[in-house]
């Protein structure tokens, strides 16, 4: 049993520490308690005037802000592409060198490799821009967060 939990403590640090989109899509919204003995009714409304007046302090409406960017590479398919490309380039070499088919074959594994690792660029580039993204989009978060909070607490909640 402690094994299992040891294990599955080290997951989840594992996706934290290389997956930080998966730390910062955990942030959860405060909530706020009542401690002066304000009926729901009350809450609701103190509620919904500090979500107005931290979204208009913060310029951050949460309910505007994406979940986390999953980053998608436009350009599926570009190892096919590549090597159709290499391969007519191939035959093109081949038939001037006479020998078309192997031309073919060697175009079309240098044109899939090029076609690879365009793609994993591509990728890594997207990876690294949705990173971004949600770093700001969590501080933007972060900034209504506590603004929203602070209104909460002077009408008399209590925030967690």
């Amino acid at each position: 049993m402690k094994r299992m939990i040891k294990a599955i403590s080290l997951s989840l640090l594992g996706c934290a520490i290389f997956y930080p989109d998966f730390a910062l899509a955990q942030s959860a919204e405060p909530f706020a308690y009542p401690s002066k003995g304000q009926s729901s009714e009350q809450q609701q409304q103190d509620h919904y005037a500090c979500y107005s007046w931290a979204k208009q302090q913060t310029g951050v409406d949460p309910a505007q802000i994406s979940t986390p960017t999953v980053a998608q590479s436009s350009h599926q398919g570009g190892l096919v592409r590549g090597a159709a490309r290499g391969s007519l380039l191939g035959v093109v070499g081949g038939a001037i060198g006479g020998n078309v088919g192997e031309g073919a074959a060697i175009g079309a594994g240098v044109g899939a490799l090029s076609g690879l690792m365009r793609r994993r660029e591509e990728e890594r580039t997207a990876d690294q821009a949705a990173t971004q993204a949600n770093a700001q989009e969590h501080q933007q978060l972060q900034q209504y967060y506590q603004a929203w909070t602070a209104c909460m607490e002077g009408r008399g909640y209590t925030v967690n």
